[in-house]
């Protein structure tokens, strides 16, 4: 027979955790976000706190102004300079479009075998262009209003990192709590295996951050180089940008390589050459190299669950979705991984 008041009890609580959630739904990506920005960087927080004397209050509230000031004021500053590089960009078009490609250097004619059919080429490419410009310029305004309309939706992402970040405080300053509280959880519904998932899910984690976030930070930073030795107005503008295209894949010459054609387009071949081979060999080798060694590192991903989370976490979560995707891919396949190779193992041997 039924306990009519346990039954009561357990409807109440199960109400309780449905209105909790309801209420906590609008936040669940930026504390996500701001739980896996905490746990990767842990070791700087311990390391911190070592040093500050045990004061962990202190130490997370430096290394959270320190990612306000690597983040989001690069951001504002972003916001803020955009319409002037956006007015840059129109008069860069409309020059193009009014004289044309400059003619081709002289030495371009003399390579040997190729050089005639190299100057060819360039005046094909000024008079198609051209061509292609006229074509487009009816739908100019519409690409404009498509961007206008999107640009709240890129504020909604701005104010989701802001409020992660702010999170990443409190994760920051009871993250022992935190974990400890988890750890009881997962004892509670699994058993003794919970350590066990839990550092699975720990490794997971560390593995896709270092290598989405880590990968496009370095891109960004070489890109940045790049383009200061180069002399590209607006290089702080563009190494975000490319920071951000750094995550999907073959974003970065989106970059880097209208930017080559600016600096030829201008007659300057020396720097535009030595942006397209600093672009090719250095920013787009980092994604070759780096981000298959640190995602892979201590463990067999994937490296398409990453692509498949970055565009399938754009697409459920908006721009706070490339960060969270790769993640909650990873880790599931992570699970499902030893989920069946525990099975595997628990079969007798026929």
């Amino acid at each position: 027979m039924f306990n009519n008041d346990r039954l009561l009890v357990q409807i109440l609580l199960l109400a309780l955790l449905g209105a909790c959630l309801w209420v906590m739904a609008p936040f669940w990506s930026a504390l996500f976000w701001g739980a896996v920005l905490a746990f990767a960087s842990w070791p700087l927080m311990r390391l911190l706190t070592r040093a500050l004397k045990g004061r962990e209050s202190l130490a997370a509230a430096i290394l959270t102004l320190g990612w306000m000031v690597l983040v989001l004021a690069p951001l504002v500053w972003l916001g803020f300079n955009l319409a002037d590089h956006v007015r840059d960009a129109t008069a860069f078009v409309k020059d193009v479009q009014v004289d044309g490609l400059p003619d081709p250097p002289t030495w371009l004619a003399g390579v040997p075998l190729v050089g005639e059919r190299l100057v060819g080429y360039w005046n094909t490419i000024d008079q198609q262009g051209a061509a292609l410009l006229v074509s487009v310029r009816p739908y100019l305004g519409q690409v404009g209003n498509w961007l206008l309309a999107r640009s709240a939706q890129i504020g909604g992402g701005i104010l989701e990192l802001t409020l992660s970040i702010v999170f990443v405080f409190f994760f920051y300053r009871d993250g022992p709590r935190v974990a400890a509280f988890v750890l009881s959880l997962l004892e509670r519904l699994i058993g003794d295996r919970a350590q066990y998932y839990l550092d699975l899910v720990a490794g997971t984690v560390q593995r896709v951050v270092n290598g989405v976030i880590g990968t496009a930070a370095a891109q960004a930073v070489l890109a940045l180089i790049g383009f200061l030795i180069a002399g590209v107005p607006g290089a702080l503008v563009l190494g975000i940008g490319t920071f951000l295209l750094s995550l999907v894949p073959m974003g970065p010459p989106l970059i880097w390589i209208p930017a080559t054609a600016w600096l030829a387009w201008r007659g300057d071949y020396g720097m535009a050459i030595f942006l397209g081979l600093w672009g090719t060999f250095i920013v787009s080798g980092v994604d070759n190299v780096l981000k298959p060694y640190l995602i892979s590192r201590g463990g067999n991903l994937p490296l398409v669950i990453v692509l498949l989370g970055v565009f399938g976490g754009l697409l459920a979560f908006g721009f706070i979705g490339l960060f969270i995707g790769p993640t909650l891919l990873a880790v599931a396949y992570s699970l499902l991984l030893d989920w069946v190779a525990d099975n595997r193992a628990r079969q007798p041997v026929k």
